[in-house]
């Protein structure tokens, strides 16, 4: 049972959210639901922003999973290397094309049984294919800037991500776990950083517990200026 308290704080954050991000979407560049998986696999330990760098290059020389499966290991790595771990990442990215071609007839599958089942797919790689390739709400994606967030909103007290996940999706109506998630990443990832987040100019001041400093001005004017500095907020 959520606590009341927690339900209106939960109500409090969508509707400032709904106003300071309406239509908030991932900001890695793809075209296909495969291409969007890769980059999630990619972008593990890396940037939104190095891995757009790297994905063109990859995707010219090998467009589709047939083509990426059979490309050599030692030339994906080089092409992926800025992302970091690039060993590893290449060889995911290799055997999750492989799986695409030979289980699912080339497409990325929907369902997160399915998607999961690929190389170097985890729940949080899941949650971004699904939501944002094929518009399906099958939970709530969780990464360091949400469990951020969401642990000083005092959403939840949990850090591991499928419990974070759990607290999350009890929280929010099914049909606004997709945007509710990228909401936060983006929140998290523009205004409340890991060190000195923007406390003064969140929308969400009044309403968390682990504001740092007094609101400048009223919530929805701290709202609107959120959505002119976050380029993927709407």
């Amino acid at each position: 049972m959520v606590p009341e308290k927690l339900k209106k704080r939960a109500r409090d954050v969508r509707k400032r959210f709904e106003r300071a991000i309406p239509a908030p979407r991932v900001e890695l560049s793809f075209d296909s639901p495969w291409q969007l998986l890769v980059a999630t696999i990619l972008a593990a330990q890396s940037t939104d922003k190095t891995v757009n760098g790297v994905t063109p290059e990859l995707f010219r020389r090998w467009p589709t999973p047939v083509a990426l499966r059979a490309a050599p290991q030692e030339e994906v790595e080089e092409v992926v290397k800025r992302t970091g771990f690039f060993r590893n990442k290449a060889r995911a990215i290799r055997g999750a094309s492989a799986k695409i071609a030979e289980d699912f007839g080339g497409e990325v599958p929907r369902t997160m049984d399915g998607v999961t089942s690929l190389p170097g797919v985890a729940r949080k790689t899941g949650n971004v294919v699904l939501g944002s390739a094929y518009g399906i709400a099958s939970g709530f994606i969780v990464d360091t800037h949400v469990g951020r967030v969401a642990r000083r909103l005092e959403l939840t007290p949990e850090t591991d991500p499928v419990e974070v996940e759990t607290d999350l999706c009890a929280l929010f109506p099914k049909k606004t776990w997709i945007a509710m998630a990228h909401r936060l990443v983006l929140h998290g990832r523009y205004v409340c950083i890991a060190r000195k987040p923007d406390c003064a100019r969140c929308p969400l001041n009044e309403t968390c517990p682990s504001h740092e400093a007094p609101p400048r001005g009223r919530w929805a004017a701290r709202a609107d200026a959120e959505r002119d500095r976050i380029p993927s907020a709407g």
